[in-house]
């Protein structure tokens, strides 16, 4: 029988749900937008994936021992508006032909850090929703959903960018932000604003990042967790340039292509609770923390035509289908560990470090792949990927 999480959860579930679905349905637009209409050099595009990464965690630094001591509900409405207003600017500048890198640079920044701010609220309200033996399954619906955008966004985004050019799609994920937001006000009940505390402002901000080095597992979790995401990230503007550039695939089959094998993640969401019922959660961790390193190697395969396509299918299928797994169990262990007075502190931190190693690897991709070629750049961030499983807890989850 499908468990029953409350009303409040279902308000909170369906504005991921919107959201996730504008975000996914908006994928690559900002690459496109770069690459096509202000023809955009790979460096470029990797620059603009980076430095929106970098600056919006900077700005977003303060914004964990901001968010701990409000109410979450208004701050994930508050983050919610922010984001529809940097995302509306988009369709308004290009159809006033004033569209510029640099403000797709500076949405980037905004729409970032009102992200990292939001998933903090939203964390830290989970938290105070949904009992602790019950995380895992809320996790994993909530993994669940964003597969399931994966795979249904980039298809449908990518036929409407034929159609009628990408701002079109930036504009529905303006509009998913404003649903989001009034999906959020209508949760009932109470909400959740730990006290604050004596102490300096310097100290307050460095807390998260404190509680998570004195922690060995949960150590483990983030350096793996950021290094894996940060070298997989770093290859997605050098696949938009060798995909959308180099081999001329047609919008519609690079979201093919992204969008098909994230089905694999719904089921490995599906699956997670599953798995650790039979197997336990150290072995479940680390079988598929293993696998989901060791796949994206199969990249060094691509090709132009129909063989390209099939590779990135099929690679893409089985990393997904691992971090569908993965993801729920990382996402479940993090907020067990975390006090309730921390968790939006921890969540902060984690995003901000995991969001400054994935600038700095897309940076670093970037200028590799302008010395030896995008697909040779893909394939030594999986190389680099074989050794991070290395960083897994193991059995160091009892610590």
């Amino acid at each position: 029988m499908r468990e029953k999480l409350g009303a409040g959860f279902g308000w909170l579930w369906s504005a991921y749900a919107v959201s996730t679905y504008g975000t996914w349905f908006a994928f690559g637009a900002f690459p496109l937008l770069a690459v096509r209409v202000l023809h955009a050099s790979a460096f470029a595009v990797s620059l603009l994936e980076a430095a929106g990464l970098a600056v919006a965690a900077v700005v977003a630094l303060p914004l964990g021992p901001w968010v701990e001591h409000r109410r979450k509900r208004p701050v994930m409405i508050a983050m919610d508006l922010v984001r529809f207003a940097a995302m509306a600017s988009v369709p308004v500048a290009y159809a006033l032909g004033l569209l510029s890198y640099g403000q797709l640079l500076a949405v980037a920044v905004v729409s970032g850090s009102a992200g990292i701010a939001f998933t903090a609220a939203s964390g830290a309200y989970l938290k105070h929703l949904v009992s602790g033996d019950k995380l895992l399954v809320a996790n994993g619906r909530f993994e669940g959903t964003a597969w399931v955008a994966t795979a249904a966004g980039p298809p449908l985004g990518g036929a409407l960018v034929g159609l009628l050019g990408p701002v079109v799609t930036v504009a529905a994920d303006a509009v998913s932000y404003l649903l989001s937001a009034a999906a959020v006000r209508r949760i009932r009940g109470g909400d959740v604003a730990a006290p604050r505390a004596g102490g300096t402002r310097g100290a307050d901000v460095l807390a998260g990042w404190r509680f998570i080095r004195q922690d060995p597992a949960l150590t483990r979790l983030f350096l793996n967790s950021v290094l894996v995401n940060g070298l997989i990230t770093a290859t997605v503007p050098l696949l938009a340039v060798l995909l959308l550039g180099e081999y001329g695939f047609p919008a519609w089959q690079y979201g093919l292509a992204f969008g098909l094998p994230a089905l694999g993640g719904f089921a490995g969401a599906r699956l997670s609770p599953r798995l650790v019922r039979r197997y336990g959660l150290p072995r479940v961790m680390a079988v598929s923390g293993w696998l989901r390193s060791v796949f994206p190697l199969g990249l060094a395969l691509l090709r132009p035509g129909v063989t390209g396509l099939v590779v990135v299918l099929v690679v893409e299928a089985l990393l997904i289908t691992c971090m569908g797994v993965f993801n729920p169990l990382l996402a479940t262990e993090r907020l067990r560990r975390a006090p309730p007075d921390r968790a939006a502190r921890v969540l902060a931190a984690w995003s901000v470090g995991g969001r400054l190693t994935q600038a700095a690897l897309t940076v670093l991709w970037g200028v590799l792949a302008t010395l030896v070629g995008p697909l040779a750049a893909i394939t030594v961030s999986g190389v680099c990927l074989l050794a991070t499983p290395l960083l897994l807890p193991g059995r160091r989850l009892g610590c």
